[in-house]
């Protein structure tokens, strides 16, 4: 049975032709219009806001698209397996740990991913968590709003000479690095792919940025190899009051161990903009936990990115259907 959201599927058809056009599935309510416009060849069939497995499993089945650009939900081997026109699932974004990547290439299924797309937009907003962090941005807010004054009695952090750490250094790493050496800091890099760095970047192992960064931001993507990447262990090995801020995936870190060591006391604020499970509603594990910021996975939602995003997945069909 469709989910509540098959209700709100529309269609979007492309230039008017005598012939049938091949029908592209959006796995959400829109997309940007320069997009659109690059796939006006196409009909595009929009999945709404928050499409579930069965939506899309319907939504196949009665559309049997060519493409899917995947915005919300999960492409799973259930939504694959129903799809027999299938060529190409192209991520509107670059993380592609929502789409079944096994079981697509075992059909010959392209994917894609609208790789530094939105880069400058989370590197941004990493580093707007990153200030909020050092700065207590948000928990001196609060004592403002109930009357407090913490001028005599409170220190924040400064960052000039401090030591960022950077797991992962594609092109969000990059830029949220590029931004560090405006601030002075000391940039360390882990990521087993880059085999060059900026002047100012040094390149080392997971160790060193766990036992000697000031600030510890994540920026890779998602595997089974690096699930809960950031566990108890690792935790423990942290320098006091270290900040540590997540705008790549929640399954790098557990979730469970991370609370445990933040309610210690040993660490500096976290920040967080990813989680095991999406959405957090209603009353969640972080609910009213002290000494971690929350932000809902909205690191890359600007409105250039959204451009971009698009452009680059519609980019990404075009491309995969041309070869």
């Amino acid at each position: 049975m469709a989910g509540k959201n098959a209700c709100v599927c529309r269609r979007f058809e492309g230039r008017r032709s005598s012939v049938s056009q091949p029908k592209i599935l959006v796995t959400g309510s829109d997309l940007a219009q320069p997009a659109i416009n690059i796939l006006s060849d196409f009909e595009l069939v929009f999945a709404g806001k928050a499409p579930s497995e069965d939506d899309l499993i319907g939504l196949c089945e009665t559309h049997q698209p060519i493409a899917i650009i995947v915005r919300y939900g999960k492409i799973t081997s259930k939504v694959i397996d129903v799809c027999t026109n299938l060529k190409v699932i192209s991520k509107h974004g670059s993380g592609i740990d929502t789409i079944d990547v096994k079981t697509a290439e075992q059909k010959g299924i392209a994917v894609k991913a609208a790789v530094g797309a939105n880069a400058n937009a989370v590197a941004e907003h990493a580093w707007a968590l990153i200030l909020a962090c050092a700065k207590d941005v948000v928990y001196l807010n609060d004592r403002m709003q109930q009357g407090y004054w913490d001028k005599s009695t409170h220190k924040t952090l400064e960052l000039k000479g401090k030591t960022l750490g950077l797991i992962g250094f594609g092109s969000i790493g990059r830029r949220t690095a590029e931004i560090a050496a405006v601030f002075g800091m000391d940039v360390l890099a882990y990521d087993p792919f880059a085999s060059e760095c900026p002047e100012h970047v040094t390149l080392t192992d997971l160790e060193s940025i766990y036992t000697t960064s000031d600030v510890i931001s994540l920026h890779c993507p998602l595997t089974e190899e690096n699930r809960e990447l950031i566990n108890k262990d690792v935790l423990e090995k942290l320098k006091p009051g270290v900040i540590l801020v997540n705008t790549a995936r929640g399954g790098l870190i557990d979730e469970e161990a991370l609370i445990e060591k933040v309610r210690s006391g040993t660490m500096g604020t976290v920040a967080l903009d990813s989680f095991h499970s999406e959405p957090l509603e209603g009353e969640h594990k972080f609910s009213g936990l002290e000494g971690i910021i929350l932000s809902p996975h909205i690191g890359g939602v600007t409105g250039d990115a959204y451009v971009n995003m698009g452009v680059g997945a519609a980019r990404n069909i075009l491309s995969s259907l041309a070869s």
